[in-house]
């Protein structure tokens, strides 16, 4: 009962206190011989905790006087909210990865982040790990830098080539009248198939909106922001031709927005957003799906008259952060850490063979180091070229609510022909300025 009532009073103790250095939550510590041990959260992915802990160990061989502590994030109910808790109760570890810029922009408004541009360290990362034109479009609204990006994966379209044969065009379409010459005769030959089948371009829910109208969106705008702090700064010409391109699709009877199986792999719809993810899963399940035999991969398509170089496009990205309740020490280790990992490109490489997830690196397709790899997996090398010019997520924490806004009042009816393009256009713009108000 005696110990209960001191474990009591010296959790009470660390809760009340003001500054968290001040009691030890197990969190990392310098200790009394001069070691910091800072603790590292993981995925909650098996491949990626095996990858942090080998990391950790070789470091811990060259750095006797920092220990990491490697363990996953909790996905109960979800790793975010296992993240918010541990903040809340001032439990928090060092350092995590997972997190994407529209968390990190909640985090950092909390004043929960640490920006990385203030630990001694951060620039001499960014130059070894050739990362300089990658990281420009991280930055966030108030010139800080929240998230050290680990990987980037640019999302790109795939087509299937072997239908677009069969209709005569030889060639992946780069523009929009390209799309649309595409599939009249899609339409022509094949009545019953579709461009794109996908039954999200219906669904208000936020993320979906990642893997259609920004692909499109960052292309035709060459790159140009969407938010910027508590600002709309979407280019309006670019919006309104996007929202146009999918009116003209739904007029052709080229989208079918109703859920369907395996629409591309089945060849249902002929045109569709790609990770690089999917190709582990089409080796167990979709083994005929064959890289430039039956289906090819492009950056979107923009509209006329737009330089078909360069194309911008929507980047699946997540990263590292360092938590504002890390002393200096462990500031400091962490960013040690992140050095030791990344001074070396064979530990990137490692992390694309376990993951095959593409290191946010401007070299990723041309340093000798993951040649071999790009050898062996061919239908991963374009998303590694198109990592310099892959745009992230937008830094709002209200990132949810204003995607969200994005489907409502502007895709969503679109597709359905309920609205024209230019209006869709302005009626989600109202609502998203009238959300950033609030």
């Amino acid at each position: 009962m005696k110990m209960k009532k001191v474990a009591s009073l010296f959790l009470t103790a660390c809760i009340g206190a003001s500054a968290l250095a001040g009691c030890s939550t197990g969190n990392g510590d310098k200790s009394a011989d001069g070691e910091t041990t800072i603790e590292f959260w993981a995925a909650p992915n098996p491949t990626q905790q095996v990858y942090w802990k080998e990391m950790a160990k070789e470091f811990e061989k060259e750095n006797p006087k920092i220990n990491v502590k490697v363990s996953p994030i909790k996905e109960s109910p979800t790793s975010e909210a296992s993240i918010q808790s541990a903040i809340a109760g001032k439990s928090a570890p060092t350092m995590s990865e997972n997190i994407n810029r529209g968390f990190a922009a909640q985090l950092a408004e909390s004043k929960a982040l640490v920006p990385l541009n203030e630990i001694d360290g951060w620039e001499k990362l960014l130059k070894n790990r050739n990362m300089t034109d990658t990281i420009k479009t991280w930055k966030f609204s108030d010139d800080n830098q929240y998230v050290m990006p680990i990987y980037s994966n640019p999302m790109l379209f795939g087509w299937r080539i072997d239908v677009l044969k069969e209709i005569g065009v030889n060639e992946i379409p780069q523009t929009y009248s390209e799309v649309l010459d595409a599939t009249q005769k899609l339409k022509e030959k094949y009545p019953d198939k579709y461009l794109w089948a996908k039954g999200d371009l219906a669904d208000p829910t936020a993320w979906k909106r990642w893997f259609d109208f920004f692909m499109l969106y960052d292309a035709a705008s060459g790159g140009n922001n969407f938010i910027e702090g508590d600002k709309f700064v979407a280019e309006d010409k670019a919006g309104v031709e996007v929202l146009k391109f999918m009116d003209d699709l739904r007029k052709e009877k080229a989208l079918l927005t109703k859920q369907a199986t395996d629409p591309f792999e089945s060849a249902l719809g002929i045109f569709t957003d790609l990770g690089p993810w999917t190709f582990s899963y089409w080796e167990e399940k979709f083994p005929e799906m064959k890289y430039n035999e039956n289906f090819g991969l492009s950056l979107p398509p923009v509209p006329d008259g737009t330089e078909v170089k360069n194309i911008n496009t929507f980047a699946d990205t997540k990263g590292i952060v360092v938590y504002a309740s890390a002393t200096e020490e462990e500031r400091k280790a962490a960013m040690e850490f992140m050095n030791f990992v990344y001074s070396n490109p064979e530990n990137d490489l490692k992390w694309l063979e376990t993951t095959k997830l593409p290191p946010a690196r401007d070299d990723l397709s041309t340093n000798e180091s993951f040649k071999a790899f790009f050898d062996k997996n061919p239908v991963l090398k374009p998303y590694a070229e198109a990592v310099p010019n892959a745009i992230p997520s937008i830094d709002n924490a209200k990132y949810n609510e204003l995607q969200t806004h994005i489907g409502r009042y502007a895709v969503n009816p679109v597709v359905k022909g309920e609205v024209d393009p230019e209006k869709g256009w302005n009626e989600m713009k109202k609502a998203i300025k009238e959300e950033l108000k609030k």
